[in-house]
């Protein structure tokens, strides 16, 4: 497969031409410098792709059995892209969103541009890390939501992976919403190489209507690479205005470093990739394997990721992520809480990082008398070795919108009772948002804040 933008880049930059033209460092300095550039002639333009652009999308097209479109803002410019395409399609005078509650924060920053607010779907679980969405659960929101909102939503959304590995029932749940012509959105960021095992993963082969991939997540490309994916025939327009849609959030200066990315991307996606994520896969199961077998509990079955419940060892996650990188060979872990540690691997890892890493945890001594404690607390307060609070549906008193757009102020925890809340600015985990702006703040959500290290948060005035 050729690589087209790859090899136009370099052609210029051998020819050592005086660049009259942005970026502003002249193809000078850094190493990488020499081969970032902009939209010169003969470069073509992302949401107008018609030459080298064009005909690398068209290579990943056919590597993902569907149309495949860049995106050099990661998923979070796929996601705006997503939900705008289902509010133009709809044919109600206030689109609403049917998704499940673990959403990324791009997804609610989108709905308050957008003029959007959700129906959440609540599987019975009280995590606030992952849920399990069945296509019952769905049937009974779709149902529930509907009679409330004297209507259809404009789509269903579900993030699958979630960040904790979880992989949700796609292709039954995309079923269910098919039957009552709903467009299925999938929120994929964790789950590129999904489409390269055997079989496929992938939600737009389980049926799902459209999806984001992060490429920089799980596949070697450079941070910021995702993919827009579109397989509908629900959203009759998304085809046609796809590139209207990444373009009315995009930054009209895409990375063409990270274009580079993607474009190299291909050849090895077509080739040698498959079988070297079913090598790494199967290394991975193994490691999980001699974890569990050595007392650890995991959590999720995502085969690239490994989450480690770690309260049973006496550690919360964050101690234990601690020890991890005082390791005679350092290991920085994706993500730690109190009471867990994610680690992502790719077909970049060797099999000597993992095995090292599995060693690594196998040798972390046991803490006596943690473990019990948590399990025998029943208190309601938070401390290190306790369970978080159990997690509840806050009450909406305002749109996602008006809470956001309204003037705002930061008071503490222990000041935001009864105060409705703004846009958070915290990072993506919790999964689960503990509150959403224009919910209210009650003792619970200030407990969970509270367990989650946060002593303020922004309040509508």
């Amino acid at each position: 497969m050729d690589t087209p933008i790859l090899d136009f880049v370099r052609n210029y930059a051998a020819a050592n031409a005086v660049r009259m033209h942005m970026p502003g460092h002249k193809g000078k300095g850094a190493p990488e410098a020499a081969i970032d550039i902009t939209e010169i002639a003969g470069a073509d333009d992302l949401f107008h792709a018609s030459g080298i652009i064009g005909q690398s999308e068209q290579n990943a097209s056919k590597i993902f059995g569907c149309d495949t479109y860049y995106s050099t803002e990661g998923s979070s410019l796929a996601i705006r892209a997503m939900l705008y395409l289902c509010r133009a399609a709809s044919k109600t005078e206030k689109p609403w969103i049917l998704a499940a509650r673990n959403v990324h924060k791009t997804f609610i920053s989108a709905c308050v541009l957008l003029g959007l607010d959700a129906e959440w779907i609540t599987p019975g679980n009280d995590s606030l890390i992952s849920q399990n969405i069945t296509d019952s659960d769905v049937a009974k929101a779709l149902a529930d939501a509907a009679e409330k909102r004297d209507g259809l939503p404009c789509c269903v959304y579900l993030t699958s992976p979630d960040y904790t590995g979880h992989i949700q029932p796609v292709r039954e749940i995309a079923k269910v919403c098919h039957a009552h012509g709903i467009p299925l959105l999938i929120d994929n960021a964790h789950g590129a190489y999904l489409k390269f095992l055997d079989p496929s993963l992938h939600p737009i082969d389980l049926g799902a209507d459209m999806c984001c991939d992060s490429a920089h997540k799980t596949l070697p490309a450079l941070t910021g690479a995702a993919y827009l994916h579109v397989k509908s025939d629900l959203i009759p327009a998304a085809k046609e205005d796809v590139k209207t849609a990444l373009s009315l959030f995009a930054s009209t200066s895409p990375s063409w470093l990270i274009l580079q990315s993607l474009d190299r991307l291909n050849p090895l996606l077509e080739t040698k990739f498959k079988d070297d994520l079913k090598t790494t896969a199967d290394l991975v199961s193994s490691a999980r394997k001699a974890l569990v077998d050595g007392g650890f509990s995991l959590l999720g079955e995502e085969p690239l990721k490994i989450t480690i419940s770690t309260k049973e060892k006496g550690y919360t996650g964050d101690e234990f992520a601690q020890y991890l990188r005082e390791n005679e060979t350092p290991i920085e872990v994706e993500f730690s809480d109190p009471d867990q540690i994610v680690l992502m691997v790719s077909p970049n890892n060797t099999k000597e990082e993992i095995e090292t890493v599995t060693e690594a945890i196998l040798n972390i001594p046991q803490k006596d008398g943690f473990a019990a404690a948590s399990a025998a607390s029943e208190e309601t307060s938070v401390s290190s070795i306790n369970r978080p609070p159990r997690a509840t549906l806050p009450e909406r008193v305002m749109s996602m919108r008006e809470a956001a757009l309204s003037p705002w102020e930061t008071v503490s925890i222990d000041e935001a009772k009864g105060r409705i809340a703004h846009l958070t600015d915290c990072s993506c985990p919790p999964a689960i948002p503990v509150v959403i702006c224009g919910e209210m703040i009650t003792e619970n959500e200030i407990a969970l804040l509270r367990y989650y290290g946060y002593d303020s948060c922004r309040v509508v005035r």
